[in-house]
Protein backbone atom coordinates (compact mmCIF):
# COMPACT_ATOMS: atom_id res chain seq x y z
CA UNK A 1 0.00 0.00 0.00
CA UNK A 2 1.50 3.31 -0.57
CA UNK A 3 1.94 6.31 1.68
CA UNK A 4 -0.77 8.66 -0.49
CA UNK A 5 -0.12 11.37 2.10
CA UNK A 6 3.49 10.62 2.98
CA UNK A 7 4.21 10.75 -0.59
CA UNK A 8 2.67 14.10 -1.44
CA UNK A 9 4.28 15.57 1.20
CA UNK A 10 7.49 14.41 -0.15
CA UNK A 11 6.88 16.11 -3.93
CA UNK A 12 6.31 19.32 -1.64
CA UNK A 13 10.18 18.82 -0.35
CA UNK A 14 8.35 18.40 3.49
CA UNK A 15 9.42 15.70 5.95
CA UNK A 16 7.47 15.74 8.64
CA UNK A 17 9.58 15.90 11.66
CA UNK A 18 9.30 14.15 14.92
CA UNK A 19 5.75 15.89 16.89
CA UNK A 20 7.18 18.93 18.72
CA UNK A 21 6.88 17.89 22.45
CA UNK A 22 4.36 19.93 24.59
CA UNK A 23 6.26 23.23 26.04
CA UNK A 24 3.91 23.13 29.55
CA UNK A 25 1.54 21.04 31.33
CA UNK A 26 -0.66 19.52 28.69
CA UNK A 27 -0.57 16.61 25.83
CA UNK A 28 0.17 17.67 22.58
CA UNK A 29 -3.20 15.53 21.57
CA UNK A 30 -6.43 13.99 22.88
CA UNK A 31 -8.35 11.80 20.87
CA UNK A 32 -12.29 10.80 21.17
CA UNK A 33 -13.77 8.81 18.96
CA UNK A 34 -12.34 9.37 15.76
CA UNK A 35 -11.39 12.67 16.47
CA UNK A 36 -8.15 13.76 17.21
CA UNK A 37 -7.72 17.11 18.70
CA UNK A 38 -4.19 18.82 18.29
CA UNK A 39 -3.12 21.12 20.94
CA UNK A 40 -1.52 24.64 19.67
CA UNK A 41 1.31 24.30 17.55
CA UNK A 42 3.75 27.32 17.46
CA UNK A 43 5.69 28.67 14.06
CA UNK A 44 9.27 27.46 14.47
CA UNK A 45 11.46 26.17 11.62
CA UNK A 46 14.92 24.39 11.38
CA UNK A 47 16.61 27.67 12.96
CA UNK A 48 14.28 27.63 16.01
CA UNK A 49 11.21 29.80 16.74
CA UNK A 50 9.13 32.63 14.29
CA UNK A 51 8.94 35.08 16.41
CA UNK A 52 7.58 38.38 15.29
CA UNK A 53 4.89 41.03 15.22
CA UNK A 54 2.40 41.29 12.06
CA UNK A 55 1.68 44.90 11.25
CA UNK A 56 4.85 45.87 12.96
CA UNK A 57 7.97 44.18 12.76
CA UNK A 58 6.65 40.84 10.24
CA UNK A 59 5.02 41.32 6.65
CA UNK A 60 2.18 39.27 5.76
CA UNK A 61 4.27 36.96 3.49
CA UNK A 62 6.59 36.14 6.25
CA UNK A 63 3.52 35.39 8.42
CA UNK A 64 2.17 32.99 5.70
CA UNK A 65 5.17 31.19 5.31
CA UNK A 66 4.98 31.04 9.66
CA UNK A 67 1.62 29.74 9.55
CA UNK A 68 2.95 27.08 7.27
CA UNK A 69 5.33 25.87 9.63
CA UNK A 70 2.28 25.26 12.30
CA UNK A 71 0.33 23.45 9.59
CA UNK A 72 3.22 21.28 9.06
CA UNK A 73 3.47 20.49 12.73
CA UNK A 74 -0.30 19.72 13.32
CA UNK A 75 0.47 17.00 10.57
CA UNK A 76 3.67 15.61 12.55
CA UNK A 77 1.58 15.48 15.79
CA UNK A 78 -1.39 14.01 13.65
CA UNK A 79 0.89 11.43 12.25
CA UNK A 80 1.89 10.58 16.14
CA UNK A 81 -1.69 9.60 16.93
CA UNK A 82 -2.29 7.41 13.97
CA UNK A 83 0.94 5.31 15.52
CA UNK A 84 3.06 6.44 12.45
CA UNK A 85 0.24 6.11 9.43
CA UNK A 86 -0.71 9.36 8.26
CA UNK A 87 -3.02 8.15 5.60
CA UNK A 88 -5.16 7.19 8.69
CA UNK A 89 -5.83 10.79 8.45
CA UNK A 90 -9.61 10.46 6.83
CA UNK A 91 -9.97 14.80 6.78
CA UNK A 92 -8.79 17.89 8.87
CA UNK A 93 -12.34 19.28 10.65
CA UNK A 94 -11.24 22.55 11.82
CA UNK A 95 -8.43 24.91 12.80
CA UNK A 96 -8.31 27.72 14.82
CA UNK A 97 -5.73 30.12 13.91
CA UNK A 98 -4.09 33.30 16.31
CA UNK A 99 -1.63 35.90 14.95
CA UNK A 100 0.65 38.24 17.00
CA UNK A 101 -0.48 41.48 15.24
CA UNK A 102 -0.68 45.29 16.32
CA UNK A 103 -4.72 46.52 16.90
CA UNK A 104 -4.96 47.77 13.57
CA UNK A 105 -3.52 44.48 11.81
CA UNK A 106 -6.47 43.19 9.54
CA UNK A 107 -4.94 40.19 7.47
CA UNK A 108 -4.75 37.19 9.95
CA UNK A 109 -6.75 35.61 7.33
CA UNK A 110 -4.12 35.95 4.61
CA UNK A 111 -1.59 34.64 7.49
CA UNK A 112 -3.79 31.51 8.30
CA UNK A 113 -4.18 30.88 4.74
CA UNK A 114 -0.62 29.88 4.53
CA UNK A 115 -1.92 26.74 6.93
CA UNK A 116 -4.76 26.50 4.96
CA UNK A 117 -3.24 26.57 1.59
CA UNK A 118 -0.54 24.33 2.37
CA UNK A 119 -2.87 21.13 4.05
CA UNK A 120 -5.47 21.62 0.42
CA UNK A 121 -2.11 21.24 -1.42
CA UNK A 122 -0.84 18.27 0.67
CA UNK A 123 -3.86 16.65 1.44
CA UNK A 124 -6.16 17.43 -1.32
CA UNK A 125 -9.69 17.26 -0.43
CA UNK A 126 -9.60 15.76 2.72
CA UNK A 127 -7.34 19.01 3.49
CA UNK A 128 -10.62 21.54 3.69
CA UNK A 129 -11.89 22.25 6.29
CA UNK A 130 -13.61 25.62 8.52
CA UNK A 131 -11.44 27.87 10.47
CA UNK A 132 -11.33 30.51 12.54
CA UNK A 133 -8.61 33.58 12.04
CA UNK A 134 -7.54 35.42 15.02
CA UNK A 135 -5.57 38.55 16.18
CA UNK A 136 -3.49 38.22 19.43
CA UNK A 137 -1.80 40.92 21.37
CA UNK A 138 1.07 38.40 21.79
CA UNK A 139 1.73 34.82 21.75
CA UNK A 140 4.08 32.10 23.48
CA UNK A 141 7.90 32.80 23.36
CA UNK A 142 6.80 36.18 21.06
CA UNK A 143 6.00 33.58 17.59
CA UNK A 144 3.99 35.13 14.89
CA UNK A 145 2.00 32.50 15.02
CA UNK A 146 -0.07 29.20 16.78
CA UNK A 147 -2.40 27.22 15.12
CA UNK A 148 -4.09 24.13 17.04
CA UNK A 149 -6.59 21.64 15.15
CA UNK A 150 -9.12 18.66 15.28
CA UNK A 151 -8.92 16.11 12.83
CA UNK A 152 -10.83 13.16 11.41
CA UNK A 153 -8.82 9.73 11.62
CA UNK A 154 -9.97 5.73 11.00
Amino acid sequence: MTAKFETRLAELGVTLADAPAPAANYVPFVQVGDLVFVSGQISQDANGFITGKLGDTMSTEEGVVAARTCAISLLAQVKAACGGDLDRLVRVVKLSGFVNSTQDYTEQPKVINGASDFLVEALGDAGRHARAAVSAPSLPLGVAVEIDGIFQIA
